[in-house]
């Protein structure tokens, strides 16, 4: 019985392994946006170069995660 256990849980986590491995290859394709999808405002140069797919200023994205 513990094998049977054993195999479904590590099929689920390999499952889950390759989603957060297709997620992350998918964020970091995209392109940032120039402009804060809240706001509006500018999104400097250097913060889309850190953040490579952002889309919010730093401070909409402050408020975002709270």
């Amino acid at each position: 019985m513990t094998d049977l256990y054993d195999r479904a849980q590590a099929l689920e986590q390999r499952q889950r392994d390759e989603a957060l491995a297709r997620h992350a290859a998918g964020r970091s394709v995209c392109a940032s946006l120039h402009h804060c999808q809240d706001c509006g405002d500018d999104i400097p140069e250097a913060r889309r170069r850190a953040a490579p797919g952002c889309t919010r200023c730093i401070t909409c994205q402050t408020a975002a995660e709270r």
